[in-house]
């Protein structure tokens, strides 16, 4: 998110990873960080951590805190997760 004032002066940027069960709206909209940022004039760039789409690699027994949406944000390397997870 960039506040129009950035479009006539370089404004710091503010990198937001969601948590645990988070997406970026949680912090967006919710949180009212849009205008947050332009009350501080910092740019807001928020991806989505969690992985998604189809054949996403899940555990058993299938938790909130592993899979689809589970909001970690790493570098997988190994064949099973790399797709997903990076």
């Amino acid at each position: 998110f960039k506040p129009d004032i950035a479009q006539h002066q370089k404004l710091p940027v503010v990198y937001w990873l969601s948590g645990l069960t988070c997406t970026d709206e949680n912090f967006s909209q919710k949180a009212g960080a849009f205008q947050a940022a332009c009350d501080n004039k910092v740019v807001l760039v928020m991806p989505d951590t969690s992985p998604r789409g189809e054949g996403v690699p899940d555990e058993e027994p299938k938790v909130y805190d592993f899979g689809v949406g589970a909001g970690f944000y790493l570098n997988a390397t190994t064949e099973k997760y790399k797709k997903h997870y990076n």
